[in-house]
């Protein structure tokens, strides 16, 4: 069962969010994490854009 887990902060924009996605599937070593199997950008009701990872 795949249970998402939903990044604190909410960005203006889709490349924002794009960014910090790239971060987390490249710079997770760095910090001892696991990488995520899976991470992905979705936008919420009131049309910011948030990330979201299954660990």
């Amino acid at each position: 069962m795949m249970r998402w887990v939903y990044w604190v902060r909410l960005y203006e924009t889709k490349f924002q969010a794009g960014c910090l996605v790239r971060r987390m599937e490249n710079d997770w070593w760095v910090y001892g994490y696991d990488c995520p199997k899976e991470v992905e950008v979705f936008q919420s009701r009131k049309g910011r854009y948030g990330v979201r990872f299954v660990p």
